[in-house]
C-alpha cells in the first residue's frame, strides 16, 4: 500500500481552492471540472472534492454499486459540523517568514500567534482553519526572541 492523497469534502469549491492556492503559494495542479481539485507538490497531494457537485450535475457523475449513505451522501457531509478531530500539518524551513506571509494573506481565518511546546524537543507552530473548520499547523525551523515564552 502506498499513500494516494488526503481529501477534503468542501461546502464552497471556489473558495477552498482560492485559500488552498493562498496558503500553498502554488495554482491547483489538476481539476475536474467543479467537482475536484488537486494540489501536488512536494511528493504528497491534497484534493479539494465539492459536495454538492454530484447532485447538482447528476448528468455528469456515473455511480455504480450501492448507495451507502454514512460514505457516499457528499451533501450531508459537507454540511455537518467540523469537529476538529483532523490537523493538516505543513512544514515551513523559516516559520517566522512563513507566518509573516500567513499574515498577510486575506484568508479570513482566525489565526494563532507562534506557538510553544517541548515533549522531547522544543516544537513551534500556528494554526489557522480553512473555509470549512478543518485546523491547519504549520511548523518550522524558529528562534525565539529573548523570553518570548518565558513564564
Amino acid at each position: 500500500m502506498y499513500w494516494g492523497s488526503t481529501y477534503l469534502i468542501v461546502k464552497d469549491f471556489e473558495r477552498s481552492i482560492r485559500f488552498y492556492e493562498a496558503l500553498l503559494a502554488i495554482p491547483v495542479t489538476h481539476q475536474n471540472m467543479e467537482r475536484f481539485a488537486m494540489f501536488e507538490f512536494d511528493g504528497k497531494c491534497l484534493a479539494l472534492m465539492n459536495g454538492y457537485f454530484d447532485t447538482q450535475h447528476p448528468d455528469k457523475v456515473v455511480h455504480k454499486g450501492s448507495f451507502d449513505a454514512y460514505f457516499d451522501d457528499l451533501p450531508h457531509i459537507a454540511a455537518l459540523p467540523n469537529t476538529r478531530k483532523a490537523v493538516l500539518n505543513f512544514c515551513a524551513d523559516d516559520l517566522a517568514a512563513e507566518y509573516a506571509r500567513i499574515q498577510r494573506l486575506p484568508t479570513g481565518s482566525p489565526l494563532t500567534g507562534i506557538k510553544y511546546v517541548c515533549n522531547v524537543h522544543p516544537y513551534y507552530y500556528f494554526q489557522l482553519a480553512d473555509p470549512d473548520g478543518n485546523i491547519i499547523e504549520i511548523t518550522g525551523g524558529y528562534t525565539p526572541a529573548e523570553g518570548e515564552f518565558e513564564k
